[in-house]
């Protein structure tokens, strides 16, 4: 089969590979009909997170059951479904409480575990087949036909929407409440757009990609460019101009309160806004702890890794970043974080789908042939116009 190889460093091929076999009682072998390119593999793609050469990338992927070993019940040859990308068996400590994002079983030296990263054996699903252990808890069944309407909404269940939705909930996100986020790629996106379900009072969203905050415009959030000026001051010098804002805020003659849930869809790889070409890698933890309001809420979706050889000092190497907690925690400030556990969210989210309630295909930009993939890999690591990239099979 062909699949997306990571060679090194901003290096990736397509090489025909060996097909994927069962090898225990509940594998099942996916045939892969599309798979997205994430932006964290773009952390390895840059070499910010290590990863061994020879693996295939891909954490996103959906298709239809090829194959399934004898102890797989629930899903049969056939059917439709969208794969975790948690790697999980749903029965040890953590996965009982709902933590298949930490399972214990699989991998038990790296937590976390997903198809095609740094963290645990398993190779990815930007090929055109995918081996899933625990297919049964693993695969989400789905309505439909491959390739139909809703294929690229249905994609998007793999990671990023139940990833964008576990942002809002870190954040405390109800209806009612303002939003600031920070990053308006596919994760920023779908946080904005799932804020909005939620019935967020205002929802604004910082970038520097004129494309990207156009589509966040589109779906209704308030664009915010860095290169302009500091986001947090504008911000609420927005809010200041906004006189159903101000009347509903204003504490005194100059005072507007702060943002009630602010998250950060960016990481470790936010940029220096004095000298975009480094990274500042605490930028939007500073940021967040300015525009956040006492007694608010933090969510930190964006991706901080413990072992990055790639950083500037021996700190940043261990992930030790300058951490504003004196300000947060005068703040009364409760923070959220963490890897989303996309079993809990799945379920609900095609359902919002599949009664036309939500549509986050929005953010798809570019519909690929995997030959096209290094192509495509280097475009999205310019982090412009290339939004979310998927492969189609």
């Amino acid at each position: 089969m062909k699949a997306v190889i990571f060679k090194g460093k901003r290096n990736v091929v397509v090489e025909e590979v060996e097909n994927p076999k069962i090898e225990q009682p509940t594998d099942v072998i996916v045939k892969i009909t599309s798979s997205a390119i994430c932006g964290t593999d773009l952390h390895m793609y840059d070499g910010e997170n290590p990863l061994k050469p020879g693996k295939i990338l891909g954490h996103e992927p959906m298709g239809v059951i090829h194959e399934i070993g004898i102890g797989v019940q629930l899903i049969k040859p056939g059917d439709r479904v969208v794969v975790t990308p948690n790697i999980a068996c749903g029965s040890c400590l953590n996965c009982i409480q709902g933590l298949t994002n930490e399972c214990l079983t699989l991998n038990p030296d790296a937590p976390g575990a997903t198809y095609g990263t740094s963290k645990g054996l398993y190779g990815g699903g930007q090929a055109e087949y995918l081996r899933v252990p625990y297919g049964d808890l693993a695969c989400l069944k789905l309505p439909g036909e491959p390739g139909d309407e809703l294929e690229d909404d249905y994609l998007l269940l793999s990671d990023i929407f139940p990833t964008a939705y576990h942002a809002t909930e870190l954040a405390n996100v109800k209806t009612g409440k303002s939003v600031a986020i920070f990053g308006a790629g596919p994760v920023g996106l779908l946080t904005a757009y799932s804020s909005i379900l939620k019935g967020a009072s205002e929802v604004y969203i910082v970038d520097k990609s004129d494309e990207r905050l156009r589509r966040a415009e589109s779906i209704g959030a308030i664009p915010i460019n860095f290169k302009e000026e500091d986001p947090a001051d504008q911000i609420m010098e927005h809010r200041k101009n906004n006189k159903r804002i101000v009347d509903a805020l204003r504490l005194g003659e100059e005072k507007v309160l702060g943002i009630d849930c602010v998250i950060d869809a960016v990481g470790f790889q936010s940029l220096n806004r004095d000298n975009l070409s480094e990274y500042k890698r605490n930028q939007v933890l500073m940021d967040m702890a300015n525009i956040v309001n006492a007694g608010g809420n933090i969510g930190i979706i964006g991706v901080y890794i413990p072992n990055n050889p790639a950083a500037e000092d021996d700190n940043e190497k261990k992930g030790n970043l300058i951490f504003p907690i004196g300000k947060l925690w005068s703040k009364s400030v409760q923070i959220g974080t963490g890897v989303v556990p996309a079993k809990k969210y799945q379920p609900y989210l095609r359902n919002l789908i599949s009664t036309g309630v939500a549509k986050p295909s929005f953010i798809i930009s570019d519909r690929i042939c995997i030959d096209d993939a290094p192509q495509t890999y280097r475009e999205f690591d310019r982090r412009e116009e290339v939004v979310k990239p998927v492969i189609k099979f």
